[in-house]
């Protein structure tokens, strides 16, 4: 069920573009990541290359009941995806990808910088690639709507690895009510694992802690009190910084209970419903919390303005010591340093709030990655099922092993790359284009993506190991009158929330009468309306079957 812990999570990107629909239709168009020199023209249906041969499966490893080579004659597909590689059409995994399937893929690639304003002029156009991605769920479905787009759901007895990852899995089947359409097709292939367990959460320098004989804090009250000896042992210091502004906010609220991806709804529980963030007793909890930090120099007065380079270097010497960032930086900060303090030691801290919880990344992304309705439809779907498979997933974020990659205790390990000083997944991109974004949909958990250092694996331990994460909210599909309300109001809350938030926590005449104040503000905002769309949102996907 949707609601069960580390499930799901709210697809909050609602705003429909409707100049990206106009036009659609029918036909084959092509994309590509950045500096791609190919054309945005429709590829051919077939290529000038040889027969297809079918490889035996046995070697491919496990397809999962999808039968190569997926075609009988050679086949082009056009494909749009980004990535900074300019010679995609020639890497390993496209050429592997005909090997094994018998479709020539012709890619076009653009950079992050530039795919979103070429997929506009693409869709726009109506020539669409064969595969693409990009689009919100719902931009997605007005275009199946208007027959732009393949239903992935009329082909279920020949996609095996969608079937059996959306269709049958109990945990994931709410993908086949929360992505379809008003007709209940399905035109969005979902991405499954890509996320690691921990990725973000408080930080805090052992170094200091341990040389002032201060306890990793467990709760609110000893966190605070972390602080405080801080403070005493380095009075010109604020122990704690931030650079991440009003967001905040966002990220604490996951140890009040009130985090979601649909900032800034979410969905209570206990209650079953939706609820304004803002306007709950666990919010004013927290920034009471915030305020006392604030009031005693505990928080730095510079938190809600603070540049990442001046945070950077509070926390690199000896004037904040928690934090609230990225796990990379453990080892990113303490590479920055080493000549200067060797003993610095970044760990991965408790969370912080009476929950006692971090948020929880969900185990299917949905990243718009479509199919046009055109006479490559069944060919492209059996392609994105084949990519799903393990041995899919294998090839485009391992590699091919005993060619491209050698595992070392369950590591892959590249002869090629022996020279290079960091192997990460834009690496495998440059050289093998491997890990490009609009082919991976089902990460192997083997791949360097989820190599952690010590310190980082440290992180992901002491969270598993407790089980300290947030339940994650139900994934809805909003009507467009519910999508045209969230749109209308959500800024000018945000905003006025962010507003009132940072008064409340620095400025000391604030209390119980302001915060009265600032419900009713929210009311008049029009924060019944915003709940209720989603409220309304939740009560057809409890009804759906």
């Amino acid at each position: 069920m949707p609601n069960k812990k580390k499930q799901v999570a709210v697809l909050s990107a609602v705003a429909l573009v409707a100049s990206f629909v106009a036009g659609c239709g029918g036909g084959s168009g092509t994309k590509g990541n950045a500096g791609s020199t190919a054309s945005s023209s429709p590829a051919a249906s077939t290529a000038a290359s040889a027969a297809p041969s079918a490889a035996p499966n046995a070697k491919l490893g496990d397809t999962g009941g999808l039968k190569l080579p997926i075609v009988d004659k050679p086949t082009t597909l056009s494909i749009m995806v980004v990535a900074d590689n300019t010679n995609l059409n020639d890497s390993m995994v496209v050429k592997e990808i005909e090997k094994r399937t018998g479709v020539k893929l012709d890619v076009q690639a653009y950079s992050a910088q530039t795919f979103n304003d070429k997929l506009k002029i693409v869709v726009a156009s109506g020539k669409l690639p064969d595969i693409f991605h990009g689009l919100s769920l719902s931009e997605v479905n007005k275009m199946g709507l208007q027959g732009a787009l393949e239903p992935i759901n009329k082909h279920l007895n020949d996609l095996p690895n969608f079937k059996k990852l959306y269709v049958d899995n109990a945990d994931n089947n709410w993908v086949m009510k929360s992505f379809s359409d008003d007709k209940s097709n399905i035109y969005s292939w979902p991405i499954y694992g890509l996320q690691r367990d921990v990725n973000h959460g408080f930080l805090y320098r052992k170094d200091i802690f341990d040389k002032l004989s201060i306890k990793e804090w467990t709760n609110n009250d000893e966190f605070y009190n972390a602080l405080k000896k801080l403070k005493e042992a380095y009075p010109q210091s604020f122990p704690y910084a931030s650079k991440t502004k009003e967001n905040i906010l966002v990220d604490w609220a996951y140890g009040w209970g009130i985090g979601s991806a649909g900032f800034p709804a979410y969905y209570d529980e206990k209650d079953k419903t939706w609820k304004l963030q803002y306007t709950q007793p666990e919010y004013k909890a927290m920034l009471d919390f915030m305020k006392k930090l604030y009031n005693e120099g505990l928080l730095d007065p510079e938190f809600i303005t603070d540049t990442d380079a001046s945070w950077t270097a509070k926390m690199t010497t000896d004037k904040s010591f928690v934090t609230f960032d990225w796990i990379g930086r453990l080892d990113q900060f303490a590479n920055q340093v080493k000549s200067q303090n060797p003993a610095y030691n970044l760990r991965y801290g408790n969370p912080v709030g009476p929950t006692g919880n971090i948020r929880s990344l969900p185990k299917v992304d949905n990243f718009g990655i479509a199919v046009a309705n055109n006479d490559k439809k069944d060919i492209a779907l059996k392609l994105l099922d084949y990519l799903t498979s393990p041995s899919g997933s294998e090839l485009i974020t391992m590699g091919i092993e005993g060619e491209t990659y050698n595992l070392v205790n369950g590591k892959p390990v590249y002869p090629e790359l022996k020279d290079a000083p960091n192997v990460d997944i834009k690496t495998l991109e440059q050289k093998y284009g491997m890990w490009v974004q609009g082919m991976y949909l089902r990460p192997d958990h083997r791949s360097v993506y989820y190599n952690f250092t010590e310190k980082e694996q440290e992180a992901q331990d002491k969270i598993n190991k407790a089980k300290k994460f947030e339940a994650l909210d139900p994934v809805l599909k909003f009507s467009d009158e519910e999508t045209k309300t969230i749109a209308e109001l959500r800024a000018q809350m945000v905003k006025a929330a962010n507003e009132f938030s940072t008064k409340y926590i620095m400025k000391k005449e604030f209390g119980d009468a302001q915060w009265e104040e600032w419900k009713q503000s929210a009311q008049k905002l029009g924060a019944a309306r915003y709940v209720d769309a989603y409220n309304s949102a939740q009560k057809r996907f409890n009804e759906a079957k």
